[in-house]
């Protein structure tokens, strides 16, 4: 390794990186059972992404997401990876919640920002400034200067899989961690933004478990499919993933489309107007 190339591996809490909400002194998750503990004593979304941020309860997740941080990938070899779960992130009162799967291995969990430095995360950010959510069109690092109104986002699972994939058991482990973010924000959160069957999945856990009436059957996922319980718009969207917008099962008119619809349904007047087509 030369001096100017970056140690490899995860980032430890309280190392410097860039809005690192954790320290030496956060409590550590080990067990879903410390996960539970810890998500529902957190008292504000501060503390509770600094404990998002360190948890190890899923060994399988633990290894892969710090592997891919020792290894890297060749076109950031001469970058630090944050290599460590991703916390939710954006507007600390949020009309909206855009919930997707799991950081990208070499998005999230290299930036430590979800949605940040890869494909799919080049495609949401954009459409985010495009409908006046988002300060700036691109997301590419912690400290970038990028700013949400009146959203934020969140995973299902904060720590990236192998192969996209969490299992059911990492799924139900991490679920408390989402729950303890929804609870902290409901009291603003208007819609519900659905990347992906995944997220349409965990979403609808959160909305059930928190007390709203629910429509039973569950309605299937789908682009543009829209719920409401109790006042509260769930809309599903196609997730823009690399292979999604590629084949444009997914493209940015669509996705503009249900960004417009969350907006105004939540009241948000929005920002950079002359980028809004009138919207």
């Amino acid at each position: 390794m030369t001096a100017a190339e970056p140690a490899a591996g995860p980032s430890a809490p309280g190392s410097g990186w860039p809005a690192d909400p954790a320290t030496l002194a956060t409590p550590v998750a080990a067990d879903a059972g410390q996960v539970l503990v810890l998500a529902a004593g957190a008292g504000s979304l501060g503390e509770l992404e600094a404990r998002q941020s360190v948890c190890r309860a899923c060994p399988r997740l633990v290894a892969w997401r710090e592997e891919v941080a020792a290894t890297r990938r060749r076109a950031y070899q001469d970058e630090p990876y944050w290599g460590r779960p991703v916390p939710g992130w954006g507007d600390p009162h949020p009309g909206i919640l855009i919930v997707g799967l799991a950081p990208a291995a070499h998005g999230g969990n290299r930036t430590g920002r979800i949605f940040t430095g890869d494909r799919s995360g080049d495609v949401l950010f954009a459409a985010l400034w495009r409908c006046g959510l988002a300060a700036l069109p691109t997301s590419t690092a912690a400290g970038d200067g990028q700013e949400l109104y009146g959203v934020r986002v969140a995973a299902a699972v904060r720590c990236a899989p192998p192969a996209n994939k969490p299992d059911i058991t990492e799924r139900d482990t991490c679920e408390p961690w989402l729950a303890a973010e929804f609870d902290l924000i409901a009291g603003d959160v208007r819609v519900i933004v659905c990347l992906g069957h995944f997220a349409w999945t965990a979403a609808w856990r959160e909305v059930a478990r928190s007390g709203h009436a629910v429509p039973s059957p569950r309605p299937p996922f789908g682009h543009g499919t829209e719920v409401t319980a109790d006042g509260l718009l769930v809309i599903g969207c196609y997730h823009p993933s690399q292979q999604n917008t590629f084949t444009g099962r997914v493209t940015a008119a669509m996705l503009d489309q249900v960004l417009l619809r969350a907006r105004d349904h939540a009241g948000i007047a929005g920002h950079n107007p002359a980028r809004q087509g009138g919207a």
